[in-house]
């Protein structure tokens, strides 16, 4: 199955200038969604996995998935003021601008082991904030998996300490 014939393009958003991956046909097709998420989790081969960290909003899909699969805990990371807890917080730059991410300060005790889910890397500016979160709250990045890697963005080389999967690579 070609994962890729789920994906649709959309040119011009969030803005113009960007061609945006859309997932969502991937999500509607319970057969390619299972292949996806079975890719995924086939890349682990067996680790441990304490905390899936999913990145707002698209990292929740699979991210959620991902957790009830390896019978871990899910970590929502998001926009700025969407948690109702006490937060820490990193900003980043994506290719089209900057913006903030934010996650509880309980969600991670020191030493867990955490598999950090999104659906796309594309300059890397989400997965090192993610990373830098999970790292201040102590937690051991066992693996970065992504749907999606846009690879003329270099994004890996902002993560390029840890595990990096991807299923589909542009």
């Amino acid at each position: 199955m070609n994962l890729k014939n789920y994906i649709r393009d959309i040119q011009g958003f969030p803005k113009e200038g960007i061609l945006f991956k859309d997932i969502t046909p991937l999500l509607n097709d319970p057969i390619a969604r299972e292949y996806c998420l079975e890719i995924l989790l086939s890349s682990l081969n067996g680790l441990k996995i304490d905390k899936v960290v999913g990145a707002e909003s698209r990292g929740f899909f699979f991210g959620m998935l991902l957790a009830d699969r390896l019978n871990a805990g899910f970590v929502p990371v998001r926009k700025p003021n969407k948690l109702p807890f006490k937060t820490i917080s990193r900003s980043y730059n994506l290719e089209y601008g900057t913006d903030s991410l934010e996650m509880h300060v309980d969600a991670i005790k020191k030493g867990e082991k955490v598999l950090i889910h999104d659906d796309v890397l594309a300059t890397g500016g989400t997965a090192r904030a993610l990373a830098d979160l999970v790292h201040e709250l102590g937690g051991e990045i066992v693996q970065f998996n992504f749907l999606m890697e846009l690879s003329f963005l270099n994004g890996r080389e902002k993560i390029k300490e840890h595990s990096i999967f991807t299923v589909i690579t542009y």
